[in-house]
Order: C-alpha cells, then sequence, then structure tokens
C-alpha cells in the first residue's frame, strides 16, 4: 500500500480542529486514508459509510447516536448523502467542547461539492479545517522500494483502482466504469442536466 503525503496534514489537522473534512473524488483514496490515520493517532475509531442503509439507520436517532462517541474519532463517509446532519454535528461539537474535548471529534469525508462546501462551513464555522486528497502524484508512486514509473503513472493514471490494478486491461476496464458512474450518476447528482452521451463524447473530443 502506497502512503499518502497527505497523511500527516491531517493527523496535524485533527489535533488541533474538532472537525477535519478530507475531500475529494470517489475512489481517490479518502476511505483508505482515513482509516490510516485513525490507526496511527491510536484513537478509537466508528466508521459509518452513509451509503449504506444500515448505517443511516444508525443515525435514525442522530443526535443520541453521537452523543454516545465521547472521546472516540467518528469517521462519516459520504457525509454529502445527510446535509441535515450539519447543524446537529455543531451542537454535539459544542457540547464536547465544553466537556474538554477540544479537537480530533469528526473526520467527515466527502466530495468537494458547492452544498456540501457551504452547509459545513454555514454550520461548522470555526470548528472545522478543510483538506483535498488528489490522486497520486509521481513522488507517491516512487516511494522507498519502488522505483519511479512515470509511464504507468501517465498511462492508467493516478486513482489507486487504477494504478494498482494487476494489468493495463484490468486498469482501462476501471476507467471505462469509473467514467460511465461519473458521468451517469455523480454529475446529474451535482445538478448538470446533460445527457451522458453528450458528455462522454465531449470527454472523448478533450482526450484526443
Amino acid at each position: 500500500m502506497l502512503r499518502r503525503t497527505l497523511g500527516p496534514r491531517v493527523s496535524e489537522k485533527l489535533r488541533n480542529f474538532p472537525v477535519v473534512a478530507l475531500l475529494g473524488p470517489r475512489q481517490v483514496g479518502k476511505t483508505t486514508l482515513a482509516r490510516m490515520v485513525a490507526d496511527e493517532i491510536s484513537k478509537a475509531a466508528v466508521y459509518l459509510d452513509l451509503e449504506r442503509p444500515g448505517d443511516r439507520a444508525k443515525l435514525s436517532e442522530a443526535e443520541l447516536y453521537l452523543g454516545r462517541q465521547e472521546h472516540k474519532l467518528t469517521i462519516l463517509d459520504e457525509v454529502q448523502r445527510m446535509p441535515e446532519l450539519f447543524p446537529l454535528l455543531r451542537s454535539v461539537v459544542d457540547d464536547r467542547i465544553r466537556k474538554g474535548e477540544k479537537a480530533g471529534q469528526f473526520l467527515i469525508l466527502g466530495s468537494a461539492c458547492r452544498d456540501l462546501l457551504r452547509q459545513s462551513s454555514e454550520s461548522l464555522a470555526g470548528r472545522i479545517a478543510y483538506l483535498e486528497l488528489a490522486p497520486f502524484d509521481i513522488t507517491e508512486t516512487s516511494q522507498p522500494r519502488r522505483k519511479p514509473d512515470i509511464d504507468r503513472l501517465w498511462v492508467r493514471g493516478g486513482f489507486p483502482p487504477s494504478f494498482l490494478a494487476r494489468s493495463d486491461a484490468d486498469s482501462l476496464g476501471w476507467r471505462e466504469q469509473f467514467v460511465r458512474t461519473y458521468l451517469e450518476r455523480d454529475l446529474p447528482n451535482l445538478g448538470l442536466r446533460v445527457s451522458s452521451e453528450l458528455q462522454h463524447r465531449f470527454w472523448s473530443m478533450l482526450a484526443h
């Protein structure tokens, strides 16, 4: 597993802010990095994926559930799926601050979409730090015991499932499915009402 250069900054922000938002596109490695950071800072952690019905059900009484997680790092993945959490997070965070827990309460993961940034900044002003995770860069793919592979990074790109795929064919297959999902699901969720076929032709034209 490749080490992410952003890891130390996430740890540093968690030592100084009650909430840290780790933003980036789908499949860029946010969840993996969040779990690694939680292990490294040796703090008990609770992980909730808000795209899972079971994890969403745990938050049916969110104030009660989150109130039980004192002195734990709560990781909320795909937090943009439950924007109604942000006003509640402010209340929970402030209550824990009053009890002496100044930092490291929540690590929220999501896409850097306009609504998430607006809602979180309005509700958690002064309580939240933002970091953005990008795909692998050349320094991350050139770690000890790994020689630089610029050609591989250029062909496969820096998304971990694509770069680390077993073969170029597997990498290509992953990228094709990623692009399809992004065009058919993610862009419409962001409010872009253009047909996925037209978007695909436009992207193909830019690529060539």
